[in-house]
């Protein structure tokens, strides 16, 4: 279906040699110019498929942000053009993205009431600072900040996040007036309170496409591929339900006038064409204000795309280029706000159908800009009908299959620290809001890992047999000598943890009292801090006035080269072996000989540091 070789693959992140200086930040030129006629046909077929779930999809995660449906559709024209321009992936898909539009809803209720503009004037300038924090990620080259949200965070938040959305469309799938700027929880409560106020067609429309979407998603493609065996294993029929259901609601609604005679909501008017060059407010206090979910949305852009990205990229055997995905969504985000859109992010259910339908190359998702553009053109007069109960239901279906409910149980099982930091993360976004729970569960997993960082595992170790190889003595039959004590530290020594290893290691040496040599092993040591090689230095002072010895081995390049720029190895008492293995011969054949001791700092052999 797809070939990884095919010679319109665009060049791999370090292979841009053909198209080196600017050329090199514009992958599409690369692509282009290795296009081949016969790609053409799988771009097409697979950029309609995705313009045909994009449609129905961008217009409801709209209305889920609280924005009329046309900002969704304008967020598959310029958004999604630039990410294809700028991308590294063939097929990853940008558009609106349910997580990111929950988290664009709640700024708009937190902020929209207090500035001129309402929910626009807020998203532009989400969209713009979102798109401006990525591009200064690419540009300071501090991409790997977004790493902070740990898996456990991410899943916890993702499961949280589908069930505030699952709730926040409640409203609308019954037609309950929900008052503006109440969060999900709150306005459950006043939907139970309020449900003599239900709508029944407005139920029944909503129910009924529920239905007729899952029909599709489940049954769909089997009842299509007998009815005409050209649709069968083509998925055909499942992809384009929310469309079909969305065409069919509409015109009902149209034919029985069910707004004018039952109440019913719809989207109104869509007005039709290009989307309008929109100016931000020049407010600052607003620029303030909304900074902080910007930032938060940002994140979660950079990693659901590149989750989903990589993820594609790992089938075909390439790989993403982080800083080009930094900039391509940065500056997807930034002509969202200037062109009224929602912001952007990969689109899971858009970039899996477009790999499964076979693209080939970005090209396909040029194809999906073309199609949403004639919609936008032609078709917007249609949606003057459409049902919000069916936008709603859209949402529904959609988020509902992110739930994972029993992951919590698998983490705990597994590692119980991810298990509370997932069901924290998940706790307090429910009870605080996607950016309370985001920020609780990063400040959790960063508390994790100072308190895991700061009780580093200090091991005395000993030789296994007669092999050069040294383990654990609390794990492993190993042997010991009782005047040399060989001790592991198992964490980079730093400021968090340096007082508690030198603690440790007293303890094992008082526990030796005939230990008169002390061979500190570094082979898991990959960094130390000045408080760190400040320890060294005093931990190396009190074994000394015990007439004790401290020697270094297995001490790798990056580490040698701290402690040569320090005080310690000018005064360290003992010396620096290549190895454990090294070490520990060298003193056991001293001490069987009686040779005398060498000088403070002498190596024993020439320095060869792991």
């Amino acid at each position: 279906m797809n070939d990884p070789e095919s010679p319109s693959a665009p060049p791999r992140p370090d292979a841009h040699a053909p198209f080196g200086g600017w050329r090199g930040y514009v992958p599409i030129i690369g692509v282009l110019a290795r296009y081949r006629p016969a790609d053409l046909n799988h771009d097409l077929v697979a950029g309609l498929v995705v313009a045909v779930i994009s449609v129905p999809k961008s217009m409801a995660y709209a209305f889920l942000a609280g924005l009329p449906p046309q900002a969704g559709l304008y967020a598959c024209l310029l958004p999604m053009l630039a990410y294809t321009v700028l991308g590294s992936s063939r097929h990853l898909v940008v558009g609106p993205v349910a997580v990111a539009a929950l988290m664009v809803a709640a700024a708009i209720g937190q902020h929209a009431p207090g500035f001129e503009g309402g929910h626009m004037a807020v998203t532009t300038v989400i969209c713009i600072e979102a798109g401006v924090f990525l591009l200064v990620l690419r540009l300071t080259q501090m991409g790997g900040i977004v790493h902070l949200l740990s898996y456990p965070v991410i899943t916890g938040f993702i499961n949280a996040a589908a069930v505030l959305i699952i709730l926040s469309q409640l409203n609308g799938f019954t037609g309950i007036h929900k008052e503006e700027g109440v969060i999900p929880i709150a306005a459950l409560w006043g939907l139970i309170t309020n449900i003599g106020s239900l709508n029944p067609a407005t139920l029944t429309l909503a129910v009924g496409s529920l239905a007729l979407i899952w029909g599709a998603r489940r049954y769909g493609d089997r009842l299509g591929g007998r009815i005409w065996p050209a649709l069968r294993g083509s998925a055909a029929v499942s992809r384009a339900g929310p469309l079909v259901v969305l065409l069919l609601t509409t015109l009902v609604v149209a034919l029985f006038d069910l707004d004018l005679n039952f109440g019913v909501a719809t989207a109104g008017h869509v007005p039709g064409g290009l989307p309008e060059f929109t100016l931000p407010p020049l407010d600052p206090l607003l620029w303030l204000q909304v900074m902080p979910s910007a930032a938060m949305i940002a994140a979660v852009v950079y990693v659901e795309s590149y989750t989903i990205g990589s993820s594609l990229a790992v089938r075909e055997r390439t790989r993403l280029d982080n800083p080009q995905e930094l900039l391509a969504l940065g500056v997807a985000n930034l002509t969202a706000g200037f062109s009224g859109a929602t912001p952007v992010a990969g689109s899971f259910s858009g970039s899996s159908v477009n790999y499964q339908s076979g693209a080939r190359t970005p090209v396909s998702s040029l194809t999906c800009v073309l199609v949403i553009l004639a919609v936008l053109m032609v078709a917007t007069p249609l949606f003057k009908d459409l049902p919000q109960a069916t936008l709603a239901a859209i949402v529904i279906i959609s988020v509902v299959g992110l739930i994972d409910l029993g992951s919590v149980y698998r983490h705990w099982r597994f590692y119980r620290e991810d298990g509370v930091t997932e069901l924290v993360t998940f706790v307090t976004v429910l009870a605080f809001g996607v950016e309370g729970g985001l920020i609780a569960g990063v400040l959790l997993s960063i508390a994790f890992f100072v308190r895991r960082s700061s009780r580093a595992q200090v091991t005395l170790v000993g030789r296994v047999g007669e092999s050069g190889s040294f383990r654990a003595v609390r794990r492993h039959d190993a042997e010991t000598r009782e005047h040399i004590a060989a001790i592991r530290v198992d964490e980079n020594i730093f400021f968090a943890n340096a007082n508690n290893i030198e603690t440790r290691m007293l303890r094992i040496i008082g526990g030796r009292p005939a230990t008169d040599q002390v061979v500190l092993v570094c082979s898991a040591i990959n960094v130390i801090d000045v408080s760190g090689v400040e320890m060294l230095a005093r931990l190396n002072d009190t074994l000394n006035q015990q007439g004790i010895r401290l020697h270094l081995s297995d001490v790798k390049h990056s580490v040698l080269d701290q402690l040569e720029r320090s005080r310690l190895m000018a005064e360290l008492t003992g010396r620096l072996f290549f190895s454990t293995a090294e070490a520990m011969s060298t003193l056991e054949g001293e001490a069987a000989v009686g040779e005398a001791e060498q000088g403070p700092g002498e190596p024993a052999h020439p320095i060869r540091p792991a």
